[in-house]
């Protein structure tokens, strides 16, 4: 009885709960009714025949107009269930509640008119945690939200569409809402469309588990009709930068301060360090005793001054040639 019901209001609702895409909004600014939109030749009936032409852009007559949108950004899509939009008191706006299903985008060049298999699909939202994209449609008030790909700048026709499953448990009793609207892409995009898409006329079947689909029976998954969602349109974001960010190289521990006070020699260890010949030195080749006083000796501490001078000194002598190496701590 209770899905006998269900039927039954959706059958008083045929008439009245329809929409119809009418605006683009960019930056939350609305672009106004009808802008670059292809406006439906039957008003905002719907489309049963999924093999029909109406299923390309809803019949509606081709315009020159276009809107601008960057590539990779925002772009929502209007819909209202009247045409003027009567929001105020209309109970179906902006479409009726019963009218459950998936909602989708696709979108195709420009210079193709949407004619033969020119369509991408590039968004796709349909039933999960028990709620259809329809419900999150409403509770948006009637607009649709999508991100672009990152689409080579360009002309391009862009068509949202419902699927209302309210009557979907008969053959033909799906009804199909759509749209096509003109945009300009612009930016440094670099994604391109497939060469081969679908064909809007051959892209669904009457018999499509997602078409032929009993909403009331209860339903706990929904296989979305049609193509699958391009991969190019997996992201949103901007095209990555041709040269990757520069990172500051890490400060090694060894590197010497910039404000460091003047390196200082120290004398050897208590054991000298021997030279490579003779392998034994003789009492006459040791190095000079530390000491703490000046002249031919060198202090215990000392800098480079005192080392070049105690040097020049030391010359003199045959002995000096043959000094042992002193180790000098930094």
């Amino acid at each position: 009885m209770k899905t006998a019901a269900a039927f039954v209001l959706a059958a008083a609702n045929l008439v009245a709960g329809h929409a119809t895409f009418q605006s683009f909004v960019i930056g939350g600014k609305d672009q106004g009714q009808h802008f670059a939109i292809q406006t439906p030749a039957n008003g905002n009936n719907p489309i049963t025949d999924v093999t029909s032409t109406a299923m390309v852009c809803n019949g509606g007559k081709a315009v020159t107009d276009r809107v601008e949108v960057a590539s990779g950004s925002s772009l929502t899509f209007q819909w209202h269930h009247n045409d003027p939009a009567t929001v105020s008191g209309d109970n179906d706006e902006p479409i009726a509640a019963s009218h459950k299903g998936p909602v989708m985008v696709y979108i195709a060049p420009a210079a193709s008119n949407g004619e033969g298999a020119v369509w991408t699909k590039i968004y796709e939202d349909g039933y999960t945690g028990g709620k259809w994209a329809v419900d999150k449609f409403i509770a948006n008030k009637g607009a649709i939200t999508i991100d672009l790909p990152n689409l080579a700048a360009g002309d391009y026709i862009i068509r949202p569409e419902i699927i209302a499953l309210h009557e979907g448990n008969r053959p033909n009793g799906a009804q199909f809402y759509n749209g096509c609207g003109n945009i300009k892409v612009t930016g440094s995009g670099t994604a391109t469309l497939p060469s081969t898409g679908v064909d809007m006329t051959k892209a669904y079947k009457a018999t499509d588990p997602g078409v032929l689909c009993n909403i009331y029976s209860g339903l706990t998954s929904y296989e979305i009709p049609g193509p699958k969602v391009w991969d190019g349109a997996s992201s949103g974001t901007a095209p990555a930068p041709t040269t990757p960010s520069k990172t500051a190289a890490p400060v090694s521990s060894s590197a010497p301060s910039q404000t460091a006070t003047p390196t200082v020699i120290a004398s050897p260890s208590a054991t000298p360090i021997k030279e490579a010949e003779p392998a034994t030195p003789t009492e006459s080749q040791a190095a000079p005793a530390p000491s703490s006083g000046s002249g031919s000796t060198l202090p215990e501490t000392f800098t480079i001054e005192q080392f070049i001078s105690w040097l020049k000194t030391t010359t003199s002598t045959r002995n000096a040639r043959r000094a042992h190496p002193r180790a000098f701590q930094l």
